[in-house]
């Protein structure tokens, strides 16, 4: 190899304080994890002699710990996009500390070259193998790999032998034109293949190579519990019925899942469902379950940006490769939630709700309506072009404390007019077609939790009538609750 062999720490000391950098990866799956450590200790070092060090941060979504956790907590972040999800890294931003903008995931790769933002200095990435004459094979995630190789005056290659090179024909690596002169994305199905099996950079811009053996940082996921399952039997429940009722064709349409234990729950009783054929994905993160169901049969195919499973499951993908390489494509994020893509497979897409209102307006970010969780990620990119968009929530969280169904939301992330249908261990409400008052009654008889109906059906009597009928002293009245008491059950409805 004729690139330049050394250290973590010797790769970190070409950054400096304001300078702008893209890493690899998606989720924590396939993000580089010496070099950020290391930049990190350089800013440790900085601030100890009364010196500013932070950086300017582009991921493909959330990262791991070595990655997020480490620059956080040295408090070397200068702004950061397009998703996170560490604990760490949230209080920086809940405290004012770090800069921070919820982007569509989508969007970041193309907004980059649109010139929108600022170019960034360095691509740190992680490869499983990498060429004389710069060709780059990523990992287990992909992101905006290409796009900040691409813009990037220098490109820092964590080479990582814990991920095999035989990786290489996973991947399918495309970067659409920029208008005027873009032209459809030629998928037309899950598994078509447009681009090729590596990122194409030239040799010269890789000013280091880092050898690593460091395994993804994806936690274990929870166990399934009777909530989650019942949630999960629920929408598959429901698909099976819109099969048999003719509004799904019955050889079934490409799965879009997001992220979590809800996901991963609803996945497997798709896959349960007698009624529900083999499917295909068509989405972002490729997790555990879809794995079991692969080996199973009842997965057929998984287009995604990332294998965000648990250590043992990868295991199992990398001992079986020639099975799961003929079942899995990795693509970079723009075109995995493409919304032209996902409108055109006529997708069925299933994600995560942090509150909804009555009238199915969905907050999927901000905890009382001002403290980040995560980010919107790719929700919305699907959302708005699904065949039928499914919204799932636990009807309560905080042992019941709180209901995730409010009379109106503290943040709006998907209006009423993307969410088709809202699923909670309760029940199923199908908005199609419904009136916002036919949307309030049947989110409250079908989702919300015993305990807090009556509360929003008295919510619903005291608002002027209206065509969206909504009482403006008394609409947050349920945080306000939560907020002074630790209670919604106290509010004062």
């Amino acid at each position: 190899m004729n690139y330049k062999v050394m250290t973590a720490e010797e790769a970190a000391s070409f950054v400096n304080n304001g300078d702008i950098i893209g890493f690899s990866g998606f989720t924590p799956a396939g993000c580089p994890k010496e070099v950020p450590t290391a930049i990190a200790k350089r800013a440790e070092a900085a601030h100890a002699e009364g010196k500013e060090f932070k950086i300017g941060m582009y991921t493909g979504a959330s990262t791991g710990d070595s990655l997020d956790g480490a620059l956080a907590r040295a408090n070397a972040i200068m702004f950061r996009t397009p998703y996170q999800s560490n604990k760490d890294l949230r209080s920086r931003l809940n405290a004012q500390e770090a800069h921070y903008f919820d982007m569509h995931l989508s969007h970041l790769a193309q907004e980059l070259r649109y010139g929108f933002l600022p170019k960034p200095k360095f691509a740190i990435v992680e490869a499983c193998e990498l060429t004389d004459d710069g060709e780059i094979v990523p990992t287990s995630g992909v992101g905006i790999l290409p796009t900040i190789c691409r813009l990037a005056d220098h490109i820092i290659v964590e080479l990582n032998a814990a991920h095999p090179a035989a990786l290489r024909g996973m991947h399918d690596i495309y970067e659409p034109q920029d208008p005027p002169c873009r032209e459809a994305i030629p998928v037309y199905k899950p598994s078509d293949r447009c681009g090729q099996p590596f990122v194409k950079v030239d040799p010269r811009k890789i000013i280091a190579v880092v050898n690593t053996n460091r395994p993804n940082e994806v936690g274990k996921f929870s166990p399934l519990d009777a909530v989650t399952h019942q949630i999960g039997a629920n929408v598959a429940n429901f698909l099976a019925a819109e099969i048999k009722a003719g509004r799904i064709p019955a050889s079934f349409l490409p799965i879009q899942s997001g992220v979590g234990n809800i996901a991963n729950a609803v996945l497997s009783s798709l896959g349960e469902n007698p009624d529900i054929p083999p499917f295909e994905m068509y989405t972002e993160v490729i997790q555990d379950a879809v794995i079991g169901l692969m080996k199973e049969g009842h997965c057929k195919f998984a287009s995604g940006c990332s294998l965000t499973v648990s250590q043992p499951v990868l295991e199992q993908v990398y001992g079986d490769l020639d099975f799961f390489k003929e079942r899995i494509v990795l693509r970079p994020q723009e075109i995995s939630n493409n919304p032209e893509v996902a409108r055109r497979l006529g997708l069925i897409t299933i994600n995560t709700a942090l509150e909804a209102d009555i009238f199915g307006n969905v907050n999927s970010t901000h905890v009382l309506g001002t403290k980040m969780m995560n980010g919107i990620g790719g929700s919305c990119d699907f959302t708005r072009n699904a065949y039928i968009s499914i919204f799932t929530t636990p009807s309560t969280a905080k042992d019941g404390k709180i209901s995730s169904i409010v009379p109106m939301v503290s943040h709006l992330d998907q209006s009423e007019h993307s969410v088709k249908v809202l699923i909670t261990e309760h029940g199923v409400a199908d908005l199609r077609g419904k009136s916002p008052i036919q949307r309030a009654h049947c989110i409250i008889d079908n989702c919300v939790a015993p305990e807090y109906r009556d509360m929003l059906r008295r919510y619903l009597e005291s608002a002027p009538k209206a065509h969206t009928p909504a009482n403006l002293n008394t609409c947050f009245e349920m945080h306000r609750a939560f907020a002074e008491t630790g209670d919604m059950h106290n509010a004062k409805l």
